[in-house]
């Protein structure tokens, strides 16, 4: 400890303590300039932080710096001892003028953190990862998004460990120092707030290129790996590259550094980060050959990379105000991230995709007790909330602004949006105040989406006169209670609608957009000439639980000549989804409907493979739970097995045709990718209805397979059979790629995911596993994560599933917090199952908020999930 005056430090403040959207204030001090001095290693790397601070407004509060498992070696200012203190952990200078230089050292351990934020070590690599607060722990800061400063960064390590050396901005020198030292001086003239701040230090391996701008630049491009995993970058770089032209041409967005750097890390809470010039991703996201990585793989990787980059105005030029803004970046940038997607492929059968996910993990969030707004009015730890609501409902929310304003008007507005914020802290209000005046639309109700949670619920019912050809369309809508909250006012739901002739199968006039802003609307169409089917809510034009009253053939003839195709394949799984649930109840299920649909599209000439696959693909059994007002996942996952069997058995012969169907491993072309998807969903369904023929056809396809989506789709269908066949493909699997981490993940999350009795012991067995660690959360998603997923083998009768599962999250969060609290939701939605099962869930709970030295993260989601 230096000669500084050191006060004592003040008692610690209550744990857990809520933090909320209207107390928030403007920052006391600014700090417009950074400058950081790393001498690395991962035992011991020592910071070095000057900042220049400005006291901002007319006020005499001290300064305080934030700060996490911070110990001060030194503190001056203006090159001077200080009188300063630690109160819980933040540092607290008192400061007479109105600005001034502090100057702060600090010792860390990167080897030693196992929270993966801040400062850390991850195979060899020095690495990190500052959203949402986790600068703090890297040096003593206010670390909150509205202080942007620019930064100078000096780093120097030992040459031999640490040959490259990379931060945010342009590279401005380089030397040698002493003992086997050198060092880099790093420039990043764009103002950013410290959640933006990155340095990597390691042996690493660089695949570059170089991109052109519209202006003419050029800008050098540069993929980060071991040397060894160089071959599997080049899908990231095409797709890098793919994403820079399209921000170009679709939003005007150029490029604005010299350098753009992205550095692949195996050990990595997200997906990836968007630090200022040098993204940092999970190596999932990154590496990928066809001999290791799946066709769904490859499209991850081109949307993840595309995202990170798009975030470099969507986030980084124009970023957030506070945390409670947290989806004026995500939710605008997976919207742009999935327009993207969908232009390098199928547009419909991205839109499926998307949907798909929202139902499964936005709609059962705002169904339950963690639901929230898009913009949340209050949080206890902030990375609970980066969550499916801030994310991909905060996509929906922008998609419907398109939709309502156009695309031209839509254009105009992020245009203003961005000149008009570029180099601030904005907020959502900020967003659509810049669309209402680029377009002339008032969105006054339409900001009701920022504030209100819940997923409203729509009823349609249409009347036809015949005699005068008018029909009348009767819309209400419904936003229900959440916790906290009730009494929702209308929202403004855009609805783009159709009516398809009942005789003809053909679409009776144009598409039209009904915005449903009241309780109630009538809507009437005109000239209908035959009986007329509502196709409503196209391609999902609103995130809504819809309900309509069909008659007896209306969705077959929906889901075989539909001109949408996202209304088609809804209108076929609305088919399965009526017979799955009458099945669930006890009631005979009636395959027909479902079997006759399936075989008109098999047979389709119109239709391309992707889209076959997505529309035979049955809803999972948590869609079938999310349905009904009891879930009993025995009753579900037998309902679910006897239709996949009267399908394989009645669907044969097609099914065989399409499985037998083939596409080099080599084509990534959409065309190509959708052939190996149908192949592998016409094999499930396949052995579905003969299990002995079924597995045979999965082991010849895994070992004739050349490349992972092949070989991954057979050994999915192998992982829920008792046959030789099974025991034959996961050995040869595992020794084939013992060594790969990526892979092997596949190989754990597979066994998690299969449908068996006696899955539950095989994943405590795998929890056992020499290859398994709590300290990777890559590893621990790919087990716990899909085993709780996985609803008939999680929610066993016994209670061993949420036994088990809290093991786990008690015990990772000892380590990473983050990662153990993003597990906890599965328990909270107990209310939603049968008497005994919630019992047992809500039991797991107590439990959890009853362990000594809970962290925050896992005490919020866990106590709000009892209330």
């Amino acid at each position: 400890m230096s000669d500084a005056i050191l006060n004592p430090e003040a008692p610690a403040a209550p744990e857990h303590v809520a933090i909320y959207r209207q107390d928030y204030r403007p920052p006391d001090w600014l700090v417009p300039e950074v400058t950081l001095d790393f001498d690395l290693s991962a035992d011991r790397t020592r910071v070095l932080s000057t900042l220049k601070v400005v006291r901002n407004g007319q006020h005499d509060r001290p300064l305080q710096l934030a700060g996490d498992e911070l110990k001060p070696v030194s503190v001056h200012v203006d090159g001077s001892q200080a009188r300063w203190a630690l109160h819980n952990d933040n540092l607290v200078i008192e400061l007479s003028g109105n600005e001034g230089t502090i100057e702060t050292e600090v010792e860390l351990s990167p080897a030693a953190n196992s929270k993966l934020m801040g400062l850390y070590a991850s195979g060899g690599i020095l690495c990190t990862q500052c959203e949402s607060e986790g600068f703090r722990r890297i040096t003593f800061h206010p670390d909150r998004p509205d202080v942007l400063s620019r930064y100078r960064v000096r780093m120097s390590a030992d040459k031999t460990s640490f040959p490259i050396l990379l931060a945010n901005g342009n590279l401005v020198e380089t030397g040698e120092g002493e003992d086997g030292t050198h060092w880099a001086l790093w420039d990043d003239p764009f103002p950013k707030p410290s959640y933006l701040f990155a340095l990597v230090a390691g042996d690493l391996g660089a695949n570059r290129d170089i991109f052109t701008t519209m202006s003419g630049r050029k800008v050098e491009l540069a993929i980060w790996v071991r040397e060894n995993d160089l071959p599997r970058t080049r899908h990231a770089m095409d797709s890098l590259k793919a994403a820079m032209r399209w921000d170009e041409e679709v939003y005007g967005r150029e490029y604005d550094l010299d350098l753009f750097n992205i550095v692949a890390v195996d050990d990595f809470n997200f997906g990836a980060m968007e630090n200022k010039g040098l993204n940092i991703f999970n190596s999932r996201y990154v590496l990928a050959d066809q001999d290791t990585a799946t066709d769904a793989d490859f499209d991850n990787i081109a949307g993840v990379v595309a995202h990170e980059y798009f975030h470099n105005w969507s986030g980084d030029r124009v970023t957030c105000r506070d945390w409670f803004q947290l989806s004026l970046k995500e939710g605008f940038t997976v919207f742009r991230d999935q327009s993207f997607s969908a232009d390098m492929g199928s547009e419909a059968v991205k839109r499926i995709d998307d949907v798909r996910l929202l139902r499964a993990a936005q709609f059962p969030e705002d169904g339950g007790p963690l639901a929230h707004p898009v913009r949340p009015e209050s949080y206890i730890e902030i990375t609970n909330f980066y969550t499916a609501t801030v994310y991909n409902k905060g996509a929906e929310v922008i998609r419907m602004m398109r939709t309502i304003l156009g695309a031209d008007s839509f254009r105009k507005g992020s245009d203003l949006y961005f000149d008009r914020h570029d180099g601030q802290a904005a907020t959502c209000e900020d967003f659509v105040t810049a669309m209402e005046d680029a377009s002339g639309i008032d969105l006054s109700q339409f900001r009701l989406w920022y504030s209100q949670a819940g997923t409203p619920k729509v009823t349609a019912h249409m009347i036809h006169d015949a005699a005068t050809g008018v029909a009348t369309l009767k819309l209400a809508q419904h936003v229900p209670d959440t916790p906290g909250h009730s009494g929702k006012q209308p929202m403004v739901l855009p609805l783009k609608t159709a009516l398809i002739g009942a005789d003809s199968g053909a679409q009776l006039g144009d598409e039209r957009l009904i915005l449903l802003d009241r309780e109630e609307v009538e809507v009437e169409f005109e000239g209908v000439g035959e009986p007329p089917l509502l196709s409503i809510n196209r391609d999902f034009s609103a995130p809504v639980l819809l309900q309509s009253e069909r008659r007896a053939g209306e969705l077959e003839t929906l889901a075989a000549s539909d001109p949408n195709p996202f209304a088609r394949y809804e209108a076929g799984q609305e088919l399965m989804l009526r017979a799955l649930i009458a099945g669930a109840r006890g009631e005979v299920i009636d395959s027909s409907p479902v079997i006759e649909a399936m075989r008109g599209t098999l047979m389709s000439n119109a239709l391309d493979p992707a889209f076959k696959g997505e529309a035979l693909t049955m809803p999972t059994e948590a869609m079938i739970g999310d349905r009904m007002e009891i879930v009993d996942p025995d009753a579900i996952h037998a309902s679910r097995d006897a239709l996949r069997r009267a399908v394989g058995a009645a669907l044969t012969a097609l099914l065989s045709e399409a499985q037998a169907a083939g596409a080099a491993g080599s084509d990534l072309s959409p065309h190509a990718k959708g052939v190996r998807r149908l192949k592998s969903v016409a094999l499930a369904l396949l052995t579905a209805g003969d299990p002995g023929r079924g597995a045979e056809l999965a082991k010849m396809q895994f070992d004739a397979a050349d490349n992972m989506t092949d070989r991954q789709g057979a050994l999915m269908v192998l992982a829920s059979l008792d046959a030789p066949e099974r025991e034959a493909a996961f050995g040869a699997f595992y020794e084939r790629y013992r060594a790969d981490t990526l892979v092997l993940d596949k190989w754990f999350a597979l066994q998690a995911a299969s449908q068996r009795p006696d899955t539950m012991s095989v994943v405590e067995k795998l929890a056992a596993h020499r290859d398994f660690t709590l300290k990777n959360p890559n590893r621990w998603r790919a087990l716990v994560a899909n085993f709780a997923a996985n609803q008939w083998a999680f929610h066993d009768a016994s209670g061993r599933g949420y036994r088990f599962v809290t093991d786990m999250i008690l015990a990772v969060d000892r380590l990473n917090p983050q990662v153990a609290a993003r597990q906890v939701p599965v328990l909270g939605r107990w209310r939603r199952f049968e008497p005994q099962r919630a019992e047992l869930m809500r039991a797991q709970l107590e439990r959890i908020v009853a362990t000594p030295g809970l962290s925050k993260d896992v005490f919020e989601q866990a106590s709000k999930s009892l209330v």
